[in-house]
């Protein structure tokens, strides 16, 4: 790709490339559909042409949500739970403890109880029980009267925990499934190997949707809704659209309709425990992807990674606004600390990963004493982003470690952990391309190193850092409001819909400071040198050449990448650029 803005080599150590879009594709779509150039060149970029881009810009649920029957067994799956809302059963849901299974238990639990069934939500300890179903937590929601259990987010694998359970179970998941499922009522998953279904891109809490519109569509066909109203599923969207963004799968087709409908159910603040959170946390305009991704989803996840695994699902499902506020301030609590344990861990891993990016490991295996299994996942990311290499980090414990991978676009570590579980060499492991999970006497982590080392050596000839990809070159002044808003028409982004970036050169930071709770923002004004101003945003600034360059306020002029944002005000819209990196001038 051809070097954009002529930045070989960045202040974090980027090259920076253009795009390609096809100009006459672009006009096309500008002048078919009435839109500004800039968004046809964007929309060419994504492989558009006219008739998919007006359904990508306008995503409804009535061209894109499938007939729930094309998933192997989810009617077989409707149909036990049509029967448990009409006998009034009591039904367990056991969750995983992330956003999207706190998301697809709150969808399940939310749907039957709307039905007047007794529902009894469970999610396991992460360090006690490990994820998915597990033989006494089976038994003790029989013991307490379910008849039915409806696994969501997890279970596709559970093929012992699941045998002679004592209650008929339904499992809901997603995860990459290998050989023959578990015997039980149905197992609805995308990812089976035998599924025809095309819907391998939904995250678990997409499933649950959908199994709840199998179920309410049978219920209807048997007449269960003669005499009292039937609910409207689609209230339940914004706990879809925060799992979607949250499990980082593709905003595309379907997903993209159920991030935009939830969001605008979202911004109605009528779920108490998600609008606890945005006021807590000062959210007061439209929420977004952002709102969701970095808001919403973390302050969800931190109870199942260090505290009570529960709280995030209990939250979603509160109705007392009071008693929401209270769950809310405990999880963005519980998140702070959560940070604090992910700060220890990750100063560790980086001089770790320096040391192994110097010895020329394909991948990077970092791992000690004592790091919690609730972060290692979370720090695996932070060091893929910085090393553009795959990441495992593992905490020990009792001399087996317990770790988390994450990897880069075209290298798939999911099978590379599956070929060493296969082996023999791990107690447990599975994932898919680009994160995985694993167990492992600790004493063969080197085997292990050198397994990853082998299986995807292809990533020693990846540069140090991703490149930066730029869709075009803005002028300060350009960089206006309504340019901004034509840009935002491509939301929501996130996974598979990148939010576009641009270029700026030479622009002079005048004015520069730090905000937020912890400093970790900055704020600065830009002037180009046509004259324009424009303010400047750039997050997770705490230290580094980037931070140290927009804090040299009246220094050199710099050439910065990032995105163009409208922002709204007190009903004022203006621009503003969200710097993601920056090369000097």
């Amino acid at each position: 790709m051809q070097t954009a803005l002529g930045v070989e080599r960045s202040l974090t150590g980027r090259r920076w490339v253009w795009r390609h879009s096809e100009p006459r594709l672009a006009a096309a779509l500008s002048q078919q559909l009435g839109l500004p150039e800039i968004t046809g060149r964007l929309l060419a970029a994504r492989g558009l042409d006219a008739e998919s881009a007006g359904i990508f810009l306008a995503p409804t649920l009535r061209a894109l949500l499938p007939d729930p029957s094309v998933l192997l067994e989810m009617d077989q799956a409707a149909q036990r739970l049509a029967d448990a809302v009409q006998r009034g059963e009591t039904v367990a849901v056991f969750a995983d403890y992330d956003v999207d299974g706190a998301c697809s238990g709150a969808v399940m639990t939310q749907a039957l109880r709307q039905l007047g069934c007794t529902v009894i939500p469970y999610v396991p300890d992460r360090l006690a029980e490990g994820y998915g179903p597990n033989g006494p937590a089976i038994a003790g929601l029989v013991a307490q009267g379910a008849t039915l259990i409806i696994c969501v987010d997890c279970g596709i694998a559970a093929h012992e925990a699941l045998a002679g359970a004592g209650a008929e179970i339904v499992v809901l998941d997603h995860h990459k499934a290998e050989g023959p499922p578990p015997r039980v009522v149905a197992a609805v998953n995308p990812n089976r190997l035998d599924c025809p279904s095309g819907l391998r891109q939904l995250c678990a809490a997409g499933v649950a949707f959908l199994a709840a519109v199998a179920m309410q569509r049978e219920l209807r066909r048997r007449g269960f809704f003669a005499n009292r109203p039937e609910p409207d599923l689609r209230e339940m969207l914004d706990m879809v659209a925060l799992a979607t963004v949250c499990d980082v799968v593709p905003l595309l087709g379907v997903n993209r309709a159920f991030v935009q409908h939830g969001l605008r159910i979202l911004a109605r603040r009528e779920r108490a425990g998600l609008a606890a959170l945005m006021e807590l946390n000062a959210v007061r305009e439209a929420p977004s992807a952002h709102t969701l991704g970095f808001v919403l989803g973390p302050r969800i996840n931190a109870g199942g990674r260090i505290s009570v695994p529960d709280l995030g699902l209990r939250l979603l499902l509160e109705s007392d606004p009071i008693e929401a506020r209270g769950m809310a301030e405990r999880l963005d609590a519980v998140n702070r600390k959560r940070q604090e344990v992910e700060a220890g861990v990750l100063h560790a891993a980086m001089l770790q990963a320096e040391a192994q990016q110097t010895e020329g490991h394909a991948v990077l295996l970092l791992q000690d004493e004592g790091w919690h299994p609730g972060v290692v996942g979370i720090v695996a990311g932070r060091v893929r982003e910085r090393f553009n290499r795959p990441a495992c980090v593992a905490g020990i414990e009792a001399g087996k470690a317990k770790g988390s991978g994450r990897s880069v676009p075209g290298l798939d570590l999911g099978a590379a952990i599956i070929a060493a579980r296969q082996s023999g060499m791990l107690i447990a492991g599975g994932g898919h391309a680009m994160a995985a999970g694993f167990t492992i006497e600790a004493h063969r982590l080197p085997e292990l190193h050198a397994h990853l080392d082998e299986r995807l050596a292809a990533a020693r000839d990846l540069p140090g850092a991703a490149e930066q990809v730029l869709e075009g070159a803005l002028n300060v002044r350009g960089a206006t409001a309504e340019l901004a808003e034509s840009i935002g028409r491509l939301a929501p982004f996130g996974a598979g819909n990148d939010e576009p970036a641009f270029g700026i050169a030479r622009a002079r930071v005048v004015k520069a400071g730090r905000v937020g709770k912890e400093g970790a923002t900055i704020r600065a004004f830009l002037e180009g040198e046509d004259g324009g101003r424009l303010k400047a945003i750039c997050f997770r600034a705490k230290e580094g050449p980037l931070a140290e360059a927009l804090l040299a306020q009246g220094g050199a002029p710099l050439t910065l990448a990032g995105h163009l944002r409208a922002e709204t005000w007190n009903e004022q819209t203006s621009a503003s650029f969200f710097v993601t990196d920056a090369a000097r001038a």
